[in-house]
């Protein structure tokens, strides 16, 4: 029999279950990845829905070629076994109808496969007219970002550029939302539904900018400039890491960007020009 104690327990398991299950849905949460995660994170951008579908697609048929493969495999150790089958031994060099089977089916499994990709290579690569341009430079150790289309704001021109370093985790604030190795000092704040153009460089080493939300990672050359866009289609906090080995602190150049409505993303602009 279960006493009061134990019913108190229980409820308070309970309460804290679903009292994390609406935390961690909240929008600070929406870009961050959860323990023990084995899947993609939630798709924030087009593209990234794009590659999760087509992910699926492709799963659809190496579940069913993977399992026809461990099936003739066994059947062929099971059938063939010198101790098994003794009596009589196939000896034979050629099968042309299996040769003509196993070279046109798996080209016509490819053909199926690669059609689907061809919509989302090409809108992985399109660059629509992006109403915000944003600059990124990777450093050792840390991002820094320029917005450049904001000029003719104030009169003596608005430049907006900053460094965004990891915030170290003594430095974290108790009780906040921030997250361990992923928050940093400055948050990269782009608005929602816009086009966007996302320029990345390095200014010493190879460094990449990669979003998992965003379905994003641009590689950052010294002297090269790459360009990819976004269109966040969700307001929330979306972070990510460099994805290129670039030294000892590789692991310590987080990114954090901050989707918002364009009107707070104006108000934001505002108060960056009267800073």
């Amino acid at each position: 029999m279960l006493s009061r104690k134990h019913f108190s327990s229980l409820n308070l398991f309970i309460f804290g279950g679903v009292l994390s299950f609406f935390c961690t849905n909240q929008p600070i949460y929406s870009g961050a990845a959860e323990a023990w995660q084995f899947g993609f994170q939630s798709p924030a951008t087009p593209l990234m829905e794009g590659i999760i579908n087509f992910h699926n697609h492709i799963m659809f048929f190496m579940f069913g070629v993977g399992v026809f493969v461990i099936w003739l495999l066994g059947r062929c150790l099971i059938l063939y076994n010198e101790n098994v089958n003794t009596a009589k031994i196939d000896n034979f060099t050629h099968a042309t109808l299996v040769e003509i089977v196993w070279t046109i089916v798996p080209a016509l499994i490819l053909v199926v496969i690669a059609v689907p990709s061809f919509a989302l290579l090409y809108s992985m690569d399109e660059m629509l007219d992006p109403a915000v341009t944003l600059k990124v430079v990777g450093h050792q150790w840390y991002w820094s970002y320029e917005y450049s289309d904001y000029e003719h704001i104030s009169e003596n021109g608005l430049n907006i550029n900053f460094d965004s370093y990891m915030i170290e985790e003594a430095d974290l604030v108790d009780g906040s939302f921030q997250l361990r190795l992923l928050e940093v000092d400055n948050r990269v704040v782009l608005p929602i539904k816009t086009h966007i153009r996302v320029l990345v460089t390095a200014a010493d080493v190879l460094h990449s900018w990669a979003v998992p939300s965003f379905g994003v990672k641009v590689d950052a050359c010294p002297g090269r400039l790459n360009q990819t866009t976004l269109f966040i289609k969700q307001a929330g906090t979306f972070y990510g890491q460099c994805s290129e080995l670039c030294g000892t602190n590789h692991g310590f150049m987080p990114i954090c960007v901050e989707a918002v409505s364009i009107s707070d993303y104006l108000d934001w602009l505002a108060s960056k020009s009267n800073s």
